[in-house]
């Protein structure tokens, strides 16, 4: 199947290659019960050499940049007690940690979680975490930007391979939709 964005050679439908996934994101795609059927939740074999977002964007297509989003696990701390989220938004913004995060997790002080927590807490790989699949107890925030897209760039859970995502996918995960979390 062609992909509906980038220049891949490939798009498979995710239920259709569970085996390109870590155990968290195949268990999230086989259990999927939202509006957009799974089999349009798409994946493509990419290089994990050119996982990261900027690199990426130079090999495969320039115009993904405006397509892709990152999701990054957070810490949200308050009265000796720790808070892991994840936050998705826009690959060309950041994460406004100190502010929106921070107070969304009704925290004194939030930061990215070190990387060996992410990927130990998420069972993904640093540089391809996704919202899919993660824990069910962990808060999630999606910027509104995110969802507003036809189709979206996303980790897939390992380094190798990407998710081609409907936007509106990200508003029916169990997490809250949020203006403004990306900012320039």
């Amino acid at each position: 199947m062609r992909a509906p964005i980038g220049d891949f050679d490939t798009a498979t439908p995710a239920p259709d290659c569970l085996g390109e996934l870590v155990g968290p994101v195949a268990d999230a795609v086989r259990g999927w019960t939202g509006t957009v059927p799974a089999d349009q939740i798409l994946y493509v074999d990419t290089d994990p050499r050119w996982a990261d977002t900027a690199v990426f964007v130079e090999h495969y297509a320039r115009e993904l940049l405006e397509q892709s989003a990152n999701c990054v696990v957070v810490a949200g701390k308050r009265g000796g007690e720790t808070t892991l989220a994840a936050c998705v938004v826009l690959s060309t913004t950041r994460v406004d940690v100190n502010g929106v995060v921070r107070r969304r997790l009704g925290a004194r002080k939030a930061s990215f979680a070190p990387m060996d927590t992410a990927v130990g807490e998420t069972g993904m790989e640093y540089g391809g975490i996704t919202p899919l699949g993660l824990p069910d107890s962990w808060p999630l925030l999606v910027d509104a930007a995110v969802v507003d897209l036809p189709w979206v760039l996303d980790g897939s859970g390992r380094r190798r391979g990407k998710l081609l995502v409907p936007g509106k996918v990200f508003a029916e995960l169990p997490g809250v939709v949020v203006d403004g979390l990306g900012v320039d």
